[in-house]
């Protein structure tokens, strides 16, 4: 279960990470047809909280794996 939940943390992060800084999403939004979602999706006000929570996960993932049961 530690493993997993970091392992979403990190992956995560990651794809979020691409999507916020890189024009990634625009690029599998309109590959997937979906380019009317892509002005409500691409914007900072969505990705960085998404990207804020999945590092809160890693986080408490690591912090999981360090204390002793």
């Amino acid at each position: 279960m530690k493993n997993k939940l970091l392992a979403l943390g990190v992956g995560g992060t990651m794809l979020a990470g691409l999507c916020c800084f890189t024009p990634l999403l625009p690029f599998v939004l309109t590959a997937l047809g979906l380019t009317g979602v892509l002005s409500v999706v691409y914007s900072d006000a969505v990705l960085l909280p998404i990207m804020a929570g999945f590092l809160i996960l890693t986080g408490y993932a690591i912090w999981r794996q360090k204390t002793p049961k």
